[in-house]
């Protein structure tokens, strides 16, 4: 019985061993195994076995893109201004060995060189410069920093100013100035709003006394078209009475005619027609030659008008 339990406990420890060997490693990390205290391999993603008692795991990597956020540091610009200026480094291990066994402790390494370099970049630029040229100063520090973090394997792949903070005297003149520009394009805001209020009002009334002067335009064409029609209706009246008339006198002739009237007859007519015309306020009338025949009743007819 007791040869069963020892061969149990021993078949246990050989199982607990050989199950420790096994190692698996997730996605986007990186492990450092050391055999005997020195560097054995890098293993990447999957399983692995490891020599039992012999191997080691000496270190995780993680290959994910990282962030190192650095409180703010004391800076000097050329003129002599001192600020603080916190930056955020976003870097990635592209080398587990190197990040291993490069330097001690990266990230403080890391976070001195940030300071350092911020120092020297910002020291060569006078304060306005450093407050409008973030994008310079952001590209320096990256090229600087991949420069010498490469023996380290890693790789620095942006770098930001996340803050600049210049002294309080300096906030307060600048707040005042920022104050001043609002101020000012908000006058310049107003202005540009009354003069195109202005505008609008004299557009308005512009428009108004144009529809106004091609109302009366209109109005005046129709009232003389209006004084046109009357005028040809009344002409055209005034046309086909004379026309009515002179068929009627043409329709009383013709029918005189039919009726077999003599020359007598037809110049007693003549006769009837210059009374009628002798009844105006004329005191000439001019008697066609036709009836040179009978000038003298004429004559009469003429000094009865006179008369009247």
């Amino acid at each position: 019985m007791a040869i069963i339990i020892g061969f149990l406990i021993v078949a246990i420890i050989v199982l607990w061993v050989l199950a420790s060997c096994i190692k698996i490693v997730p996605q986007a990390q990186a492990v450092i195994v050391e055999r005997l205290g020195a560097y054995q391999s890098t293993w990447s993603v999957g399983v692995h076995l490891k020599m039992p008692f012999l191997d080691r795991i000496a270190k995780r990597v993680i290959l994910k893109e990282q962030v190192l956020d650095f409180a703010p540091q004391p800076v000097i610009t050329k003129d002599n201004v001192t600020m603080r200026i916190d930056t955020v480094v976003f870097y990635q291990i592209t080398d587990p060995k190197l990040f291993t066994y490069g330097v001690v402790n990266p990230l403080v390494a890391i976070e001195n060189l940030t300071a350092t370099t911020l120092r020297n970049i910002i020291g060569d630029l006078e304060l306005d410069e450093t407050l409008t040229s973030r994008e310079v100063i952001n590209t320096k520090m990256r090229a600087s920093l991949d420069e010498a973090t490469d023996p380290w394997g890693i790789k620095i792949n942006r770098v930001e100013l996340k803050n600049i903070i210049p002294p309080a005297a300096i906030q307060d003149a600048m707040e005042k100035q920022m104050k001043a520009e609002r101020e000012r394009r908000e006058s310049i805001l107003r202005a540009e709003g009354e003069k195109k209020s202005t505008i609008l009002v004299a557009e308005g009334k512009k428009e108004s006394v144009i529809l106004d002067a091609e109302a009366e335009k209109q109005s005046a064409i129709l009232r003389a078209e209006a004084v046109k029609e009357k005028k040809i209706r009344e002409a055209e009246g005034e046309a086909e009475a004379i026309l009515q008339i002179q068929r009627a006198n043409a329709e009383g002739i013709r029918l005189i005619r039919e009726a077999g009237a003599d020359e007598a007859v037809l110049r007693i007519k003549s006769l009837e027609a210059f009374r009628a015309a002798a009844d105006g306020k004329a005191t000439k009338i001019i008697i066609p030659s036709e009836l040179a025949g009978i000038a003298g009743l004429a004559k009469s007819v003429v000094e009865v008008a006179k008369d009247e």
